[in-house]
């Protein structure tokens, strides 16, 4: 017996004499529900085999660490496109995002920010990437933006840091301009490696986020991570990098900047010596200075700071970070 169902043909063999000799009735019956059986057997078959076969079409992939996203917030974006890019860029908040592509996988990392000052809400997150072909593929995923706590203090420093005179006042424009200069750099090409590690291994004194009135008028956020550290302490690059700077500020004492790449910058402030200069390459874990009380500080520390494009970021939420 021949039949089709869906384009698959089939063909049931069927005795047309029983083994047994059975009543024409038990006979009849018993032939009767094998034939169904075996009919029904093969038209699930026919049904599923084309629905199993069948892939589901690709989809991309968006992971932000951390999960939890606040105001101070650094990002990093782990993307897996529905099918293999040559590139893959994208925006968030209004800054390029720029993506280098992982090792041992088909994903792609980037670096991002939330600054302290960001309202809670959703925050498109926009992703372009390039085919082999040279098509473009785009997707867009919003983020969850939400509120952190950050603690009030009060802080008293020497008065000339509150009310500079017309001499330190031309010193503070003078850091300015360097500083727009050097701290606007956003080199697309990732340069950091890895984990970023704390560059002294002593207790927080002060956390990123702080509200800071000094001297009971001048109020600020303190826009980094403190470590109570001794006077020459070493102090060591947090990853890899290149040195954009490395001397004597007003307010951030003795400072070294370094540019990790994809819009990443870290500073630290109030060194007592440098042991780097502007152009050199530094590896993770290398001593780049000694920890000092220069510039605006009520005593020996250091001072970390991290920016990102231009927003400043928590030092500790990226030290925490589990990196590719």
């Amino acid at each position: 017996m021949r039949f089709r169902v869906n384009d698959c043909r089939f063909r049931v063999a069927l005795s047309s004499r029983p083994k047994q000799c059975l009543p024409l009735a038990e006979g009849t019956a018993k032939w009767r529900n094998l034939l169904l059986l075996r009919c029904g057997i093969s038209l699930l078959l026919c049904i599923a085999l084309p629905c199993l076969a069948a892939k589901k079409p690709a989809t991309w992939t968006v992971t932000v660490h951390p999960a939890r996203v606040v105001n101070g917030s650094p990002l990093l974006i782990e993307v897996t496109p529905p099918q293999p890019v040559k590139s893959l860029s994208g925006k968030w908040l209004g800054h390029d995002l720029f993506f280098s592509a992982g090792t041992s996988s088909h994903a792609w990392f980037g670096l991002a920010g939330v600054g302290v000052d960001e309202h809670p809400g959703k925050v498109a997150l926009e992703l372009h990437g390039i085919t082999a072909k040279g098509d473009t593929i785009s997707f867009e995923r919003q983020v969850q933006v939400r509120k952190a706590k950050y603690p009030r203090i009060v802080v008293s420093v020497p008065t000339k840091y509150t009310a500079p005179s017309p001499a330190d006042l031309e010193q503070i424009n003078a850091d300015k301009a360097l500083k727009a200069q050097v701290l606007s750099r956003i080199g697309p090409e990732r340069e950091w490696s890895g984990n970023f590690a704390a560059p002294v291994k002593a207790s927080i004194s002060d956390v990123f986020g702080t509200a800071r009135t000094f001297n009971g008028q001048t109020q600020s956020v303190h826009q980094g991570l403190d470590y109570g550290v001794p006077q020459g302490t070493p102090v060591m690059a947090v990853n890899r990098g290149t040195v954009l700077l490395a001397q004597l500020l007003f307010f951030e004492g003795n400072c070294v900047v370094l540019d990790h790449g994809q819009g990443l910058l870290t500073i630290y402030m109030h060194l007592s010596k440098l042991e780097v200069k502007p152009g050199e390459q530094v590896e993770r874990g290398q001593q780049i200075a000694l920890s000092g009380g220069t510039g605006r500080a009520t005593g020996p520390h250091l001072h970390l700071a991290v920016r990102w494009q231009g927003v400043y970021v928590d030092p500790a939420a990226l030290l925490a970070l589990k990196m590719p």
